[in-house]
């Protein structure tokens, strides 16, 4: 009813305005608003000069036309009916109310217009054949151009905080996870179907769907599992093959969304495809789901277009980087042995970490090998930098070292080592290595580790008696062919464990610098259970406490334990 009564007023307002400008002409002709009258009939039967600047007519040109002469064509039917039904009952669309509409300006072009209308009632003592309208123009593409600018705001702040969202992801398949839901939550759409091109079928297979939290994929999901589109076909389809952005604004009648029985099941009305590119190759498509219906503007297909294309940089990057990271894991796991070896009255245990910094490849490894006598070599190693350089010198390390094994020598074994060093880099940066060989001869009472060391941090050993370190260092490899080292005989009685390690675990530093150092390890390893797996389990488990939320970067670290059981 206070609706009713606001119209009311408004009308009776605009005809009381109409009427007093009547009466002084002037005012009228110098409104920057276009005003037209029209009688009972809908003919033009007054228009003020400034139809000139906004139409382009002379006011005497309009004159005696039938209103609807001022739209287009195409919009002339539905418009024609709502002012019949305005001038008979007072009522309609367009009534008391302003409205945004297309105009026919003079050489054919359409102006969109904001449109005020209101009944004119007839003069006192006139007849109802005498009533009238009066219509209010004015120029809608101020307006307009301000809503586009935030409607383009809006939507470049969602794909902003959308790609925000992305680079948390540690990997594309997350990423990909993700994209969906942020989508929808960013841009206010209700569901989300991805597709991702098969280059077996050369067809789109669905990936994922994802609806709001609470609710259930309906039918339009089951169906979408058992779809293959081709290029070109349906509205995923159409999106791969045009790459760019495809809108229906009523998927239950529009002949290109071919999934409308499921859509309309699940009540949805309008829907949106656009790819996800990295350069010209498509690596996805997304559709975004409506349950309202919505017009798809040019302003969201070209963000959109916009986004799958930053979107689509981003996840090719870090699709490339997960494949690069694949690689480097391959080639850090070669440079390791699959799994230590069974030795008789021995147990072995091992852990290595890489850094988890910039260098996808570290430069520790540690082996462990036969020796045709029954004796074992034990050798770790520590390459001076990361990456695909020191990968490099750790592998010529490691199968130096298994070359030369059968001297049966730790010093021999280092030496043939720091020979291949020298050779392989004289050419090249320097890259020194650290290692320790231990040469093991398992006994009826316990073992003897013969140990070589050069630049190393020294073995540990645990006895009963306490914790000490073994051997004696000498000089790192890959630095002087004048190499001379001093090897030394360890027993290694039952209930002991010897330990080596890289500098990784001593130099690993708190928040505020802190070194874990020699004498925590020493500490942990004097208190860890018995057996090899206990010890490697508890110094892993030092070092990260040592690392929890710390701002250094870690090093990688290698921890190879030999425990002699009682």
């Amino acid at each position: 009813m206070s609706s009713q009564l606001e119209e009311k007023r408004n009308t009776e307002a605009m005809a009381s305005e109409f009427d007093s400008a009547v009466a002084a002409p002037f005012l009228l002709t110098a409104l920057p608003d276009t005003v037209v009258v029209a009688d009972a009939t809908g003919h033009i039967s007054y228009v003020n000069p400034a139809v000139r600047v906004l139409l382009g007519y002379e006011p005497s040109a309009v004159l005696g036309l039938p209103l609807e002469a001022l739209v287009p064509e195409r919009v002339r039917g539905r418009h024609g009916a709502d002012f019949a039904r305005f001038l008979t009952t007072g009522h309609g669309e367009l009534a008391g109310r302003t409205t945004q509409l297309p105009a026919l300006h003079a050489s054919g072009h359409e102006v969109a217009v904001d449109v005020t209308l209101a009944m004119l009632p007839p003069p006192p003592g006139g007849g109802a054949e005498q009533a009238g309208v009066v219509a209010v123009l004015r120029d809608a593409s101020t307006t307009i151009l301000l809503e586009r600018q935030l409607l383009v705001g809006r939507y470049l702040t969602a794909t902003l905080r959308v790609t925000e969202a992305l680079t948390e992801a540690p990997d594309a398949d997350v990423a990909f996870r993700d994209l969906l839901p942020t989508l929808c939550t960013e841009l206010d759409w209700d569901t989300a179907t991805l597709w991702q091109p098969d280059a077996a079928t050369g067809r789109l297979l669905h990936a994922r769907t994802w609806t709001a939290p609470g609710e259930q994929p309906g039918a339009l999901h089951a169906e979408s599992r058992t779809r293959r589109f081709r290029r070109g076909e349906g509205l995923p389809g159409l999106a791969w093959a045009q790459r760019l952005p495809v809108g229906v604004e009523d998927v239950c009648s529009d002949p290109r969304f071919t999934r409308a029985a499921a859509a309309h099941s699940d009540g949805l009305r309008s829907a949106v495809a656009f790819p996800v590119l990295t350069g010209d190759t498509v690596l996805a498509v997304c559709e975004l789901f409506s349950r309202g219906q919505r017009s798809v503007p040019p302003e969201l297909v070209e963000v959109l277009a916009h986004a799958g294309r930053q979107i689509g940089q981003f996840l090719g990057r870090l699709r490339a980087e997960s494949d690069v990271r694949e690689l480097a894991d391959t080639l850090q796991r070669s440079l390791l042995p699959s799994h230590l070896p069974a030795i008789p009255g021995v147990e072995l245990a091992a852990r290595y970490r890489p850094s988890g910094g910039s260098a996808l490849v570290g430069g520790d490894t540690y082996d462990v090998m036969p020796l045709p006598d029954g004796r074992w070599m034990v050798l770790m190693a520590d390459v001076c930098g990361t990456g695909a350089e020191a990968a490099a010198v750790t592998a010529l390390t490691r199968h130096t070292a298994r070359a030369a094994v059968a001297s049966g020598d730790p010093a021999e074994v280092l030496r043939a080592v720091n020979a291949a060093l020298l050779h392989e880099q004289a050419d090249g940066p320097l890259r020194f290595v650290t290692a320790c060989c231990l040469v093991l001869s398992p006994g009826p009472d316990g073992v003897r580790a013969t140990v070589g060391v050069a630049g190393h941090p020294l073995p540990l050993l645990t006895t009963p008696a306490g914790t000490t370190e073994v051997g004696v260092v000498g000089r790192p490899l890959g630095v002087d062919a004048d190499l001379h080292l001093d090897v030394v005989d360890v027993e290694v009685p039952p209930g002991s464990t010897l330990v080596l390690y890289t500098d990784g675990v001593t130099e690993a530093r708190d928040d505020v610098g802190a070194q874990f150092g020699e004498e925590g390890l020493a500490r942990v390893v004097s208190s860890a259970p018995a057996g090899a797996e206990a010890t490697v389990a508890a110094v892993n488990s030092a070092v990260d406490e040592q690392l929890h939320r710390s701002r250094h970067e870690a090093d990688d670290l290698a921890v190879l334990a030999l425990a002699v059981p009682t």
